[in-house]
């Protein structure tokens, strides 16, 4: 029988991504506790019975946003002319001592400060870590490219490491609430900050596997910033799998986006259910994506990434409409948990086929395109959703075709039938993108690197 450390090993692929797999675990929970902890902080604590405290929360996620949307573009630039190991172990040093310092901040008695000074320093840091957080993601991406060569083990981490993030979105908040009530918001703060030093640990413990540069290449001078964002583009213009992926995954982003800000109204107005059990809810959809990650690498093995990750987007448009019609709690719970399974397949999915797309000298600036404009067309979609929920479909009632419309079922609908679109016309379009291969593309050196598509494995044609 093969021992737990063996099967461990196994199921994380290789010692060097269980090393950083493991550090990242951390790190994640830490997120987690953090951003769960600074919302409760601000809501319960120093906005308690204050009409403001609904927007003070909000605007901790502006803040995210916003270091998205602004730094993403140029950190990508950075992370590709940079080593991505070095740019992983610098962000987490930041990261830690920013951690570090809010944590010490925070020991300050709240009377002494005002609310404003306290708000303004918790959205100063969080814009800061997410900056940090900005540059981390493209090398860590980077990273996993160079560990695990090949669609097959690449779908495996990413089925890995999104069963990991639904994982920690189960148990991080329930970690949160206990250490700000329980022992202060300062220590919530400090587990934070010691999970990126265990995850700086663990990125150490990998060695470096990037490709040796060329010594004429070392001597040529790097052109400007401006020019290699601009580079970036062309290729990622250029490049039919990428300019298929781009708007399939924004359409399905505007389709889900208003699933996550409107359920919580769907509870209560259609399932005619409490508002305290929309936790149930979630930790359905956490469960679901836990399971749904970890087959995603099997079926990715067979059937291939393009087919996988259609199939997973209709199927989640499919499941989203049927979810809209319903009024039964219980029956809404087990359709969210099924609703769950695809989307964390296409989501999966989708990690290889970016991999394998870009060439190693773009990955920075490919992630610097998908992260900003996802982000953007969510906000987008959950800013129109509230929009359309508390003015233009307020009062809104009908019955097309005998069928019983609200609000927000009437939003859900249309959501799942944008997503069924999105997953069609990926169909289609990944296989024509698969089947043309693209130009080569400008490296920064003069130098071209090949447009690889990614390879029509047997299973990946439906």
């Amino acid at each position: 029988m093969l021992s737990v450390r063996r099967l461990v090993l196994r199921a994380l692929i290789t010692p060097d991504y269980a090393r950083l797999w493991c550090g990242q675990a951390v790190s994640m929970v830490g997120d987690e506790v953090f951003s769960t902890t600074l919302v409760l902080w601000v809501g319960t604590v120093l906005g308690r019975g204050k009409p403001w405290a609904p927007a003070a929360v909000s605007g901790v996620l502006v803040a995210v946003g916003a270091a998205i949307l602004v730094v993403g573009p140029l950190a990508g630039v950075l992370v590709d002319r940079w080593d991505s190991r070095r740019a992983a172990l610098g962000t987490e040093v930041v990261r830690a001592g920013l951690a570090g310092l809010l944590a010490a901040v925070s020991f300050i008695p709240m009377r002494d400060l005002p609310v404003a000074t306290w708000l303004t320093l918790i959205y100063l840091f969080v814009f800061a870590l997410n900056v940090s957080g900005q540059f981390f993601q493209p090398a860590r991406f980077t990273m996993i490219r160079d560990i695990l060569p090949g669609e097959v083990d690449r779908a495996r981490a990413a089925s890995v490491g999104q069963a990991t993030t639904q994982t920690v979105t189960i148990i991080g908040p329930p970690l949160a609430a206990p250490l700000l009530f329980g022992v202060g918001v300062q220590w919530a703060l400090v587990f934070n900050a010691v999970s990126y030093v265990v995850s700086f640990a663990a990125i150490r413990s990998v060695p470096s596997r990037a490709p040796d540069v060329a010594p004429d290449r070392q001597r040529h001078e790097q052109p400007g910033l401006r020019a290699e964002f601009v580079a970036g583009l062309r290729f990622f213009r250029s490049n039919k799998i990428l300019m298929t992926l781009l708007p399939v995954a924004v359409i399905a982003q505007c389709g889900i986006a208003p699933l996550e800000t409107l359920n919580v109204f769907f509870v209560t107005a259609n399932l005619h259910a409490s508002s305290h059990l929309y936790g149930y809810l979630g930790m359905a959809l956490g469960v679901g994506g836990v399971i749904g990650a970890l087959c995603a690498g099997r079926l990715v093995r067979r059937y291939g990434a393009c087919a996988v990750t259609w199939a997973g987007i209709s199927l989640l448009g499919v499941l989203l409409v049927v979810y809209s019609r319903q009024t039964v709690f219980a029956a809404a719970l087990v359709l969210l948990f099924l609703l769950a399974l695809p989307m964390a397949m296409a989501v999966t999915a989708f990690a290889p086929l970016l991999l394998e797309a870009a060439p190693r000298e773009y990955v920075g600036r490919t992630m610097a395109v998908f992260n900003p404009v996802n982000q953007l067309a969510g906000m987008l979609a959950t800013v129109v959703a509230g929009w359309l929920l508390s003015s233009a479909l307020r009062n809104f009632h009908g019955s097309p075709a005998g069928m019983r419309l609200g609000p927000v079922d009437l939003i859900f609908l249309v959501s799942g039938g944008l997503i069924l679109i999105s997953g069609l016309y990926a169909r289609t379009a990944l296989r024509q993108a698969v089947a043309t291969p693209a130009p080569a593309a400008d490296t920064p050196s003069g130098q071209t690197v090949p447009d690889r598509p990614v390879p029509d494995s047997p299973g990946s044609a439906p």
